[in-house]
């Protein structure tokens, strides 16, 4: 713990912006992100990664073994009406714990004999275990007994990125709102590489993998593919693995080599902002050829500069929003670079992210007067 609380220490001043920003929904008005609010939780001996959903529970996360009879009380035997998500791993639903938290119940498949998805139920609990951060999703615990394999993590209200990004509830995600989502990836993505008892690299960063709550706070979910990184102090540049990811937001360079680096991340992070941007999914199989790799696409749009037809045809065109979309596509090139050692890191993206997000703030400000 004490090594989890110098590293954010740290990383709380690196992330503190250098100026008071106005209390707008575009700026971090959450207590639980703000620099009063890290240090109420440094002063009261609590972590500042831990995050706060409202209630009263007294359950701490950590890797707490729940009963059978726990979980199913919880969803009411996996009643249906609990049921709020489906993907690779299972089936996910909403339950209540006895103290009274909300919780998400991860159900994995029952395939008995599918060793590849006992190795990622297993790397998702080593990995939660081990970090607590604001833009993280809170781990509870879990259940391993014969075929069953039970995630309990924090329940996260507003649903997945992508889901608001193809407007799935009638509700579009202003440009301000996501700004502040890649700044809240950014910081828990530069927490995980940072992390001092050993880096993490995610693996596997995409829009559908990031959740969001009531008040569109950012929360990176999914650590299925989560690997340590190289131990730098042995003098290892990377891991070689076997390739694991999302197409759209695969790394080339890992694709080719299948060496592992922090870099990964920044490449898929790359991509999540030109997706932030577009409102596109990472391949689009029912464009035209030229614009199915929305990634590529709006690349090669931006070096013609022609970027403002790329951006989400739902959101305003304004000096502010233009401003801030061709700063983040500069961005996006660099995290895209075909080699890794041309990419930035996870914690200079989230500098520069917090940069323009000063100078978006200004310029929004200054729309707003001359209106």
């Amino acid at each position: 713990m004490n090594a989890a609380r110098s590293v954010a220490d740290a990383l709380v001043s690196c992330f503190t912006p250098p100026e008071p920003e106005k209390n707008s929904s575009n700026t971090f008005n959450d207590s639980s992100a703000s620099s009063s609010g890290s240090r109420q939780r440094r002063n009261s001996n609590q972590s500042i990664y831990g995050s706060s959903n409202g209630s009263t529970h007294s359950r701490e996360p950590g890797s707490v073994k729940f009963t059978m009879e726990e979980i199913l009380k919880a969803t009411k035997n996996f009643s249906p009406s609990f049921k709020i998500g489906q993907g690779g791993f299972g089936t996910v639903y909403k339950g209540h714990l006895e103290d009274g938290t909300m919780v998400a119940i991860k159900r994995a498949k029952k395939i008995v004999y599918d060793k590849h998805l006992g190795v990622e139920f297993q790397s998702e609990v080593k990995t939660l275990a081990r970090v607590e951060h604001l833009n993280l999703v809170r781990f509870y615990g879990f259940l391993e007994h014969e075929d069953e394999r039970i995630l309990v993590v924090e329940y996260v209200a507003k649903g997945t990125l992508r889901e608001h990004l193809d407007c799935v509830n009638g509700d579009i995600l202003d440009f301000a709102s996501r700004l502040d989502i890649a700044i809240d990836v950014a910081h828990a993505v530069t927490y995980l590489h940072m992390y001092t008892d050993h880096p993490i690299i995610h693996r596997d960063i995409k829009s559908s993998n990031i959740l969001l709550t009531e008040n569109l706070r950012a929360k990176v979910a999914d650590f299925g593919f989560a690997r340590l990184a190289a131990d730098s102090e042995s003098g290892a540049t990377h891991v070689s693995t076997q390739v694991k990811g999302t197409a759209g937001y695969l790394d080339p360079e890992y694709l080719k080599t299948y060496q592992l680096t922090e870099k990964s991340d920044v490449y898929s992070f790359g991509v999540l902002l030109v997706e932030l941007i577009t409102g596109r999914r990472p391949i689009e199989p029912k464009r035209e050829i030229k614009e199915r790799m929305t990634a590529r696409w709006a690349m090669k749009k931006f070096l013609n500069g022609d970027a403002i037809t790329t951006l989400d045809p739902r959101l305003v065109r304004s000096p502010a929003n233009n401003f801030a979309m061709e700063k983040i596509f500069e961005l996006s090139l660099q995290c895209l670079a075909p080699h890794r050692k041309n990419r930035p890191t996870m914690r200079k993206c989230a500098e520069i992210l917090w940069s323009i997000r000063k100078d978006y703030n200004e310029l929004s400000t200054s729309d707003e007067i001359q209106e």
